[in-house]
């Protein structure tokens, strides 16, 4: 019983409380001896009593949260019954069959569809069914079609290796010709969805269209083979003839299609053998063993001879399913072709070697004739000039006795008509020597203002008589040159300017190019067309001048012969109706060459060679190496001459002695060459100073010398620089 009723406002029991009170404080101060017990137990009471109020909210609190809570899992349990049945239906409803495993690889669900062909299958399914033993039941089913080899355990252990691949997708067949398709597709929550497709009348329709296409294949194949010029036949892995063509009949003389077809390579082989020459190199019993080997054949290539008289070329090759194939060609057209070109080249080599020799006896005929007339020719001029000097000296004598006009200008023509006879003498005098290359050049530095300037005042009195003016621009380079030659060369190219041009005038500069002087005489001329650029520097050309006005047709017959003898580039530029321009380029003379040239042979700078100077000299040109010998000699040092580089190093091996210097020729004919040669004595005596010199001008040289670290003189040799070295060697 309460003392407090619940239902008082909390004013009325708030006051009933304090009355309370008060009557017990009462009740205490009456009696002391028994107050601290009962209010003791009052107030455990009265803590009892809000305790049990307290839980009794609460427990009404959590009764009314248990019936929301049961009224919403009622809720939750219909919509999932809901979700359920509508999920059954919907997986119901797919063509394909379906399965759902959980993450845990469980089975969830499946749908009627899922593994009917597979009829003992569905019954061993169930809810909560493992992965493996679901793939258990699937390899053990009599329904499924294994293929050749495999075993149900070696199936599912494959299936199970598959299944955790993130997205399968495969064939299965079964029995009675069927196929599924079986896919797998990951849930989001990490679960499994497998679907699996009636594929079995695709797979017909591509088995169908597969063998269309095959015999499609094999017909245009077939075709193909018989349209080739070669013979063919294959085998297969198991070395037995599955197909050939036409050609193949022909060339071998195979059986008929139905007898010959799985014949064994190796009876097709034995029964051909005897007929068949093998070439160099290979024979029947490497073809077998070729042809036996199981796999990993290289391809072949050899030749046959059939009944002595068919020449075939065979080859080959092993194909991707272990088979091979080998083809014949018939070469005998191109044997029987080569043979008979072997004997028309070996008719042709006699021939051309019969006509060899002719052509070498004409030609030592022609140059016979050529020796002949340049002697002759220098030999008559040689004679001519003789009386025509005298000639000359009585015309003169007779001009200084005559007093008449008239008579005069007799004699002046008569002594004019015998300076242009002494004239074509010396040309053809000039042109001879040149053709035979009997010309003696002395090539030294030359000053150009000393060719141009006597010319210049030569040919311009007869540039005024024709109205022209003549300019010849003065040079103050050095060139190196034949002074003789190099005047020639300008005269004849000034003249035949003047003789060209009508009106206007001639001019004569020189260009600095490099380490070339470009000689160039510009005319104002007719000019000369492009098709007789050629022709010009031919003997006897004139080109635009009637007899009386031109030349003999020497002049520039002499400037291409002398400019090619003296290695000076010839070059003519025209153009008709407007002028040409004829030049040449001559190399220029250093300065300080030509000081030392000017200042003596023996070094004007006063050093001199070292007396007893020891000089090895590899040369193989007899002349060149005696007037090297007499040249460093001269200067008294000592040669020892070699004509070869083995015969060099032998030397020094004999002698064991270390020249001073080495002058080495870089061509020595067969054997070592001149660097080779000085890299083997370096290697035997050290650093010895050494000048290679050759006639090579190539660039190639040059870079090899710069890699060794040599100093190249050039031939003709330069006296100096060759001086110069040895001097500075003694030193």
């Amino acid at each position: 019983m309460s003392l407090i009723n619940p239902s008082d406002t909390i004013e009325r029991q708030n006051a009933k409380l304090l009355q309370i009170a008060q009557a017990l404080m009462r009740k205490v101060e009456q009696k002391n001896d028994q107050s601290g017990i009962s209010y003791a137990q009052f107030e455990r009471a009265a803590l009892l009593e809000v305790q049990v109020r307290e839980r009794t909210i609460d427990l009404e609190r959590t009764l009314d949260l248990l019936q929301e809570s049961n009224a919403q899992l009622e809720a939750a349990n219909r919509e999932t019954a809901t979700a359920q049945d509508n999920l059954s239906e919907a997986i119901e409803t797919i063509n394909e069959g379906f399965a759902l495993f959980d993450k845990d690889d469980r089975l969830v669900l499946t749908n009627s569809r899922f593994c009917r062909y597979l009829r003992d299958v569905p019954d061993k399914l169930h809810e909560g069914m493992p992965f493996e033993d679901y793939v258990t039941a699937v390899s053990q089913s009599r329904y499924l079609a294994l293929p050749h080899g495999v075993t149900p355990k070696s199936w599912s252990d494959i299936r199970y290796d598959r299944h955790r691949e993130d997205y399968v997708v495969f064939n299965v067949s079964l029995s009675q010709d069927r196929w599924l398709q079986v896919s797998e597709h990951r849930t989001a929550n990490g679960g499994t969805v497998i679907l699996q497709t009636d594929v079995t009348e695709i797979i017909r329709l591509e088995r169908q269209e597969r063998d269309r296409m095959r015999d499609q294949q094999a017909q245009i194949l077939q075709a193909t083979l018989d349209h080739l010029d070669q013979g063919v036949c294959i085998f297969n892995h198991e070395r037995n003839l599955v197909g050939w063509n036409k050609r193949m009949d022909r060339l071998l003389e195979l059986p008929p299609q139905h007898s010959a077809k799985g014949l064994s390579f190796l009876a097709l082989l034995d029964g051909l053998e005897s007929e068949l020459d093998f070439s160099v190199g290979f024979d029947a019993e490497m073809l077998r063993r070729w042809a036996n080997q199981g796999a990993g054949r290289s391809p072949i290539n050899f030749e046959v001879t059939r009944s002595g008289n068919r020449f075939l070329s065979v080859f080959g090759q092993e194909m991707p399913d272990r088979g091979f194939v080998i083809s014949f060609t018939d070469v005998t057209a191109e044997r029987e072709s080569a043979r008979a070109l072997a004997d028309m080249n070996e008719r042709l080599e006699r021939r051309v070697q019969y006509r060899t020799q002719e052509l070498g006896i004409a030609l030592s005929e022609a140059r016979r004739a050529n020796a002949s007339k340049s002697r002759f020719v220098a030999a008559a001029s040689h004679d001519l000039l003789q009386p025509l000097s005298a000639a000359k000296l009585f015309v003169s004598s007779l001009a200084e006795q005559l007093d008449g006009p008239d008579l005069r200008q007799i004699v002046d023509k008569a002594e004019s008509a015998l300076s242009s006879v002494e004239d074509i003498i010396e040309a053809l005098l000039d042109i001879s020597k040149l053709d035979a290359n009997h010309a003696v050049f002395d090539v030294k530095p030359v000053r150009m203002s000393a060719i141009l300037r006597p010319l210049r005042d030569e040919l311009t009195p007869v540039a005024l008589s024709k109205g022209l003016d003549l300019r010849i621009r003065d040079c103050p380079l050095t060139v190196h040159s034949d002074p003789g030659f190099l005047r020639r060369i300008v005269q004849n190219l000034v003249t035949n300017a003047i003789r060209y041009t009508d009106s206007g005038g001639v001019l004569v500069g020189v260009r600095r190019i490099g380490d070339r002087a470009r000689v160039e005489v510009w005319d104002t001329g007719c000019g000369i067309a492009a098709a007789d650029q050629e022709i010009v520097f031919q003997e006897f050309k004139r080109l635009g001048k009637t007899t009386s006005q031109a030349g003999l047709g020497l002049g520039l017959a002499i400037v291409e012969r002398a400019c090619k003898s003296l290695d000076h580039p010839l070059r003519l530029r025209s153009e008709p109706g407007k002028g040409s321009c004829f030049s040449f380029d001559v190399p220029i003379r250093q300065a300080h060459e030509v000081a030392s040239k000017a200042a003596g042979r023996a070094a004007a700078d006063g050093t001199a060679i070292k007396k007893g100077l020891v000089v090895l000299l590899v040369e193989n040109d007899p002349q060149l190496a005696n007037a090297l010998i007499m040249m460093i000699e001269s200067w008294e040092a000592h040669v020892i001459h070699a004509a070869n580089g083995e015969d060099a190093l032998q030397l020094l091996s004999d002698i064991q002695l270390t020249p001073d210097a080495l002058v080495l020729d870089y061509q020595l004919g067969q054997g070592l060459s001149g660097i080779e040669l000085l890299h083997r004595i370096r290697g035997d005596l050290g650093n010895v100073p050494v000048r290679l010199i050759s006639a090579d001008r190539g660039a190639d040289l040059r870079q090899a010398c710069n890699d060794a670290g040599i100093t190249l003189l050039t031939k003709p040799i330069d006296r100096e620089k060759l001086h110069r070295f040895l001097a500075d060697v003694g030193r």
